[in-house]
């Protein structure tokens, strides 16, 4: 199983790296939206989840959720919003634009794997 990483932050990304590989799972990172959106493009049938923050400069990961649901190369590939932003309209938000998971930060490592092997079925 291979996951995409999107957070600007490279300490959040490290920690999330960690519990991916606790599940023998491998990780692709990536430090924003823009960047994430040109690994699916050349990726797509290898990426399984994306993990994704929703403060980020240059693109929002909402933005980025929206833009991977309406394209019909990775619209199936299952979205989890990993992220400060615990208002409950991002969430409804997240979720109507086909979020398959929400988990908000801080976050413990087998809250992340749990929710992970949720959205892939485990």
């Amino acid at each position: 199983m291979k996951l995409l990483v999107v957070d600007d932050s490279s300490v959040i990304r490290m920690i999330i790296k960690v519990s991916i590989d606790m599940l023998q799972m491998e990780a692709v990172e990536a430090q924003n939206g823009i960047e994430a959106l040109e690994i699916l493009s050349e990726k797509y049938n290898e990426i399984d989840l994306v993990l994704l923050d929703w403060n980020m400069p240059e693109m929002s990961g909402y933005d980025v959720l929206v833009e991977i649901k309406n394209n019909a190369l990775y619209k199936d590939i299952p979205v989890m919003m990993v992220t400060t932003e615990g208002q409950r309209s991002n969430i409804v938000a997240a979720v109507k634009a086909g979020a398959a998971n929400y988990l908000t930060k801080p976050f413990t490592s087998e809250e992340l794997e749990e929710k992970i092997l949720e959205c892939i079925g485990e």
